[in-house]
């Protein structure tokens, strides 16, 4: 029997190329980074292959990581509820779940001439795993995961797109996101993002950088 791959053997995806490539251009515009380093970098970033690949890269800037953002609580405390729907139909206008609720085990959203939206970075789950069947017809659904998250998107797009590329493995204790479907003359869009507070968070830390730099250089 064949041990499992070591994590840093395991094959990436765009977004967490992309993820990256954010974090080198955030580094160059705090100075950490001149630009010849700055391109050197992104070529190795988008010819990675492995999360292997991806550490050395960021490995000496501070809060940068190739693998996905640690959850703010363990995953227990993500799960549980009653969720209040499980059904999401934009037929010529929209709809919208975000903020604070439930994501059932399946949630199927249907856009037909309309759109819809699905915010689960301050969802609860009714459990470790759930399903999306989107299904988009001559309108979009967009859909907003946790960047910690496992997410497997396979759903397929016939004269319209179907956005894979947020698919890719999350922390170990982070909900598993799989999303189906298909969209005709239409678009599914599937992305990771942190949560309002960690952007926030984020945003407070590079000004305190920033600041720092500058008192330094007032010294000098």
């Amino acid at each position: 029997m064949m041990n499992p791959p070591e994590r840093h053997e395991l094959r990436i995806s765009d977004a967490e190329r992309d993820n990256v490539a954010s974090i080198l251009r955030d580094a160059a515009g705090d100075g950490r980074l001149d630009l010849e380093e700055l391109d050197e970098r992104l070529t190795a970033v988008y010819a990675a292959k492995t999360y292997g690949d991806l550490e050395p890269i960021t490995r000496d800037l501070p809060s940068a990581s190739s693998a996905p953002a640690t959850p703010a609580v363990p995953l227990r405390d993500r799960i549980g509820g009653v969720p209040s729907s499980s059904l999401g139909i934009g037929i010529l206008g929209g709809f919208e779940r975000k903020g604070t609720w439930v994501m059932p085990e399946t949630f199927n959203a249907v856009a037909f001439w309309g759109g819809g939206e699905l915010d689960l970075r301050e969802a609860r789950f009714a459990g470790p795993q759930v399903t999306i069947n989107a299904w988009a017809v001559m309108g979009g659904i967009e859909i907003i995961v946790p960047e910690d998250a496992d997410v497997r998107v396979n759903g397929i797009g016939i004269m319209g797109g179907f956005d894979h590329r947020a698919t890719g493995i999350g922390s170990s204790d982070a909900p598993r996101i799989i999303v189906n479907g298909l969209a005709f003359w239409g678009g599914v869009s599937v992305e990771r993002k942190p949560s309002d507070a960690e952007l926030k968070r984020r945003k407070e830390e590079r000004k305190r950088e920033k600041l720092e730099r500058r008192r330094r250089r007032q010294l000098e």
